[in-house]
């Protein structure tokens, strides 16, 4: 499997769509506040997907219960956060890091835990097989918001941003919000671990030659069904760090949560190209971007922008930008 493409022309898209929309906004202060506010939201967008795209990419699973991953780790991380009040009401943002990353370590580790098991009990058994993998993993998400209604409640629970990370930095006329430079940040330190991970680690090496050839390298004396079950946790508890980053920029938690969300993650995955890592980021970055500029320019037609950019790039390239799982 393929981590990095030198097709350098989908590396272009997000720049282009930016410029595009640059002289329809009517002002570059205005430009460059919907230009961070979508680059952030496609940030946690790819933090969200990257998980189920490692699943996918490395272990062709569809897993369709991606979502209950995303709600567990924001509600798990709206219980620590409440339990961290001196520290989340402080104006300082060093005080509300100490607050928000341990949330977010908490959440990850409680994911990729019950990831863990979901994989052993659910998705285990249907391995190789989609249309039952599809069945089992949305029933299996249905339970899992049934369980956090049952522990959290059904109703809406508010997940406020801690008191320093609210508000926006002024760049020129141009305001850019605090949390939302937190989220870019937190995207590309996730990006970039992964793609050190996957590219320049034995893990890395592993994983991909377990993807072209399974009994060379299992005749080599690696356990790649043991390092398989890794990624799928890793995929969970990345899904579960998403859902903190989301639920802090929705600053409310339903447990129907990471259902909403996975119609955005399956478009940022076909986009990318089923698999890529690099290709979810361009296509996670382009939805969050599309999103944005719409709903200002022409607020009635947000909700089918994400999946007009989807269709367009099908059409340009009908296995999406980098297609790395029709390569196997």
């Amino acid at each position: 499997m393929k981590t990095f493409d030198l097709d350098w022309k989908p590396l272009v898209l997000v720049p282009v769509l930016a410029l595009v929309a640059l002289p329809l906004t009517g002002s570059f202060s205005t430009w460059l506040t919907l230009t961070v506010a979508g680059l952030a939201m496609g940030m946690i967008i790819f933090i969200i997907a990257s998980g189920l795209t490692l699943v996918f990419g490395l272990m062709d699973v569809l897993n369709f219960g991606h979502g209950v991953f995303i709600a567990l780790g924001a509600f798990v991380a709206s219980t620590v956060l409440g339990a961290m009040g001196d520290w989340t009401g402080s104006q300082s943002i060093l005080h509300n890091l100490v607050a928000v990353f341990p949330a977010m370590l908490v959440a990850m580790l409680v994911a990729g835990a019950i990831g863990l098991a979901f994989e052993r009990f659910i998705v285990r058994p249907v391995y190789g097989q989609h249309l039952k993998q599809i069945l089992i993993t949305m029933g299996g998400m249905i339970i899992g918001e049934e369980l956090i209604k049952v522990i959290w409640g059904p109703g809406q629970l508010p997940l406020p941003l801690p008191d320093g990370l609210r508000g926006s930095l002024l760049v020129g006329d141009a305001a850019i919000s605090k949390y939302r430079l937190l989220a870019v940040a937190v995207g590309i330190f996730v990006f970039g671990l992964l793609a050190w991970t996957l590219g320049r680690t034995k893990i890395g090496l592993l994983i991909r030659a377990g993807v072209q050839d399974r009994e060379m390298v299992e005749s080599l004396g690696y356990r790649i069904g043991q390092l398989f079950v890794g990624v799928f946790v890793v995929g969970s508890a990345l899904a579960g760090l998403g859902g903190v980053m989301w639920g802090l920029f929705q600053q409310n938690l339903i447990p129907q949560m990471g259902a909403q969300v996975n119609v955005l993650i399956f478009i940022v995955i076909i986009i990318g190209g089923l698999g890529s890592t690099t290709g979810a980021l361009i296509g996670a970055l382009l939805v969050g971007l599309m999103t944005n500029y719409t709903g200002f320019l022409l607020p009635v037609a947000t909700q089918f922008a994400s999946i007009a950019l989807m269709v367009a790039v099908l059409l340009w390239r009908p296995q999406g930008v980098y297609p790395v799982a029709g390569s196997r």
